[in-house]
């Protein structure tokens, strides 16, 4: 099983918003997933991590690093539900189906016509 965390800024008042996306992706990650957590955090933080297997390990251990799967200040905001949920299942269930959120993937990365 994994684990996923998510670290939000207090400051900003995001417990709200991160409680939203871990009952998210608890309902659709129930089997695969142990645990998420909501970790407070300060100065604008709000990214989510998630250790496949079996969770943290000491950090000496590369093999165990975390995953950052989002970084607001990294991707720019916050992610929609469907992104998000596709960057969890990349890491801890590769084979899972989303269904709608797999779908809305390939419709936004066909291609698109070109005029003449």
């Amino acid at each position: 099983m994994s684990r996923v965390v998510i670290t939000y800024c207090t400051q900003c008042r995001w417990l709200l918003r991160a409680a939203w996306y871990a009952q998210e992706l608890l309902t659709t990650f129930h089997r695969e997933v142990d645990e998420v957590a909501l970790r407070p955090g300060t100065g604008g933080v709000f990214v989510v991590e998630a250790w496949p297997g079996q969770g943290p390990a000491p950090a000496t251990d590369d093999e165990h690093a975390p995953v950052v799967l989002w970084d607001r200040g990294r991707d720019g905001g916050f992610p929609e539900i469907t992104e998000l949920k596709r960057r969890v299942r990349d890491v801890v269930a590769p084979d899972k189906p989303l269904g709608h959120s797999d779908h809305v993937a390939a419709v936004d990365d066909r291609p698109t016509a070109v005029e003449p």
